[in-house]
């Protein structure tokens, strides 16, 4: 079932990229949340929630049905963090669960290309019917949004499988987008309003080029790169090259980031570097201003430049910072963007799903109480939906992701990103690791090639691991730096191993004083991992003493 489909488009190829022909068997904590998220949630899910496709089979019904606006991209968000799921774990029964998902959803798109919940009459227009009737802030129809979400995970299962009835559908999809918005003089894309969502599928229609090489996918993309300068769009380029942080951009909604990483793809389509900078640029005032202590990403929904801001890290914006992070490592090969997504994963990907695997939060505070979204944001809930909400359907993806960034194509060899047990496989070697990361720093690395021709392996070396240690069957190697990739080029035999011994000592990442109080806050982490406070300890944490930042003692305990 895995038949990697390459580009026919790629001017300018990223420095890294995903191994199409990675295979994992991941142990420990992560082997055991994969799958935990896959019996407990993806399996059943569409069964325990029949509205996820059925919404598409009643739109033009009547009396029309009580949607969020937001409703469409329910299917899309579900089925791609299935399919990076499947990835992970290439589980037959939801290979075949996926396969049977694609088949229903695109037999429910419309003649013209259209997918999605609404009526004819309010297809890709302002307005639809019942909106009104929301106490929301929003009450505009994120039509192309939900088209954005469905074009993604029809894109990765058809990467990843070869499927043509998903590369058709996504196709239709771009040509409906090209129909009325491209051919039409009078009709344009930004017309249709919240404009940090609809313009999401500048994304999409860029990856689109790149796979089937037709041009007008291509020429929309551009024309709504164009509409991002109209007022009231996000400006996301032009803000970008003029030195602007994401947070002082028309639109710095999470939900922006989507349209923005339309850029990345558009470098790639076209080699025009504006795009490749203003992404560059964009990315690193996130992480400057947005990224809190946990890896989560933005404040109340959006960015504010303050990573202290104390509003929700809301699940969906966690989880779009990733994909961002997954883009800007394969674009520049920073290993500081593996660190990230490390750090997110492990503290706020891990944090907002509930070990069972069948709920997460709507919000991962950086401190205070976690909850389900379906309790958080029950207001989503509908008769035929009762568990779906934008972060239900989003949440496992914080983990799929993995299987785009834990190993990549390095220039001659491989790049691995993810320390854990288990085994990862590629076309250079088997790579088996023995450890307790991230709760131990020591890696034992077992490397069997497939042949005898030599390879890089590069390893990466957290920024935060300052006293790091690495030996090759026995032997230290040299020149190994913090915030960087050591790299081993050799004729690899059958037999070799690595360790790798991360410094572990506790770091730290300190608060100044705010204006009215003279606290100051740390978070404290070991490893990759930001240490807590368990609410059931017995002391009253107002009674927990001033911790001794120079000389911290830790002690492992048991429950």
């Amino acid at each position: 079932m895995n038949r990697q489909v390459e580009p026919v488009v790629d001017v300018a190829k990223p420095t890294l990229e995903t191994c199409a022909d990675a295979g994992f068997s991941l142990e420990g904590e992560m082997g055991r949340r994969l799958e935990a998220v896959t019996r407990s949630w993806i399996l059943p899910a569409p069964c325990a929630n029949p509205g996820m496709l059925e919404m598409f089979r009643q739109r033009d019904r009547k009396p029309s049905h009580d949607m969020v606006p937001w409703a469409g991209e329910f299917a899309g968000k579900y089925l791609t963090h299935a399919v990076q799921v499947w990835r992970l774990t290439r589980d037959p029964e939801l290979g075949e669960h996926i396969r049977w998902f694609v088949g229903e959803l695109t037999a429910l798109q419309a003649e013209d290309g259209y997918l999605g919940p609404w009526p004819k009459a309010y297809r890709l227009r302002k307005g639809a019917p019942n909106c009104q009737r929301f106490n929301l802030p929003h009450v505009e129809p994120w039509d192309a949004w939900g088209h954005y979400h469905a074009m993604i995970g029809l894109l990765l299962w058809h990467q990843d499988t070869g499927n043509p009835k998903a590369l058709a559908c996504v196709r239709r999809i771009g040509d409906l987008f090209c129909d009325r918005f491209l051919d039409t003089p009078n009709e344009r894309l930004h017309d249709t309003g919240e404009h940090e969502m609809n313009q999401a599928p500048v994304h999409a229609l860029a990856w689109l080029y790149r796979l089937t090489g037709e041009g007008r996918y291509l020429h929309m993309a551009e024309r709504i790169v164009a509409e991002f300068a109209m007022p009231p769009a996000g400006d996301y380029l032009d803000a970008a090259l003029a030195g602007k942080a994401f947070w002082e951009t028309p639109k710095p909604r999470w939900e922006s980031l989507h349209p923005i990483m339309g850029l990345s793809e558009l470098y790639r389509a076209t080699g025009n570097d504006d795009y490749r900078r203003a992404f560059e640029h964009l990315w690193w005032s996130m992480l400057e201003g947005d990224r809190h202590n946990t890896g989560g990403f933005s404040s109340g929904e959006k960015a504010t430049g303050n990573p202290y801001d104390e509003g929700a890290i809301e699940t969906c914006c966690t989880v779009a910072w990733m994909a961002m992070s997954v883009e800007m490592l394969r674009l520049t090969g920073a290993p500081v963007v593996a660190d990230e997504l490390e750090l997110s994963m492990f503290n706020s990907g891990l944090g907002m799903m509930s070990p069972s695997g069948r709920w997460v939060t709507y919000n991962t505070p950086m401190a205070g109480e976690r909850v389900a979204s379906a309790h958080h944001i029950v207001f989503q809930a509908r008769a035929a939906t009762p568990e779906l909400n934008c972060c239900s359907v989003n949440g496992p993806r914080a983990l799929g992701l993995l299987c785009e960034w834990a190993v990549m194509r390095w220039p001659d060899g491989i790049a691995l990103n993810y320390y854990g047990p288990g085994k990862i496989k590629t076309s250079e070697a088997v790579l088996t690791q023995t450890t307790d990361y991230p709760r131990e720093g020591r890696v034992e690395i077992a490397v069997t090639p497939r042949s005898k021709k030599p390879f890089t392996l590069a390893l990466r070396i957290p920024y935060w691991s300052e006293k790091t240690r690495v030996l090759l069957n026995g032997m230290p190697l040299k020149g190994v730096k913090a915030g960087s990739y050591c790299e081993i080029d050799r004729a690899w035999l059958k037999g070799d191993t690595v360790r790798v011994e991360f410094d572990f000592r506790p770091h730290f990442w300190v608060r100044d004083p705010v204006a009215d109080s003279d606290v100051r806050r740390a978070s404290i982490y070991r490893g990759p991992l930001l240490l807590a406070y368990d609410p059931h300890h017995p002391d009253d944490p107002a009674a927990l003493p001033v911790l001794n930042g120079a000389a911290p003692k830790l002690r492992r305990v048991t429950d």
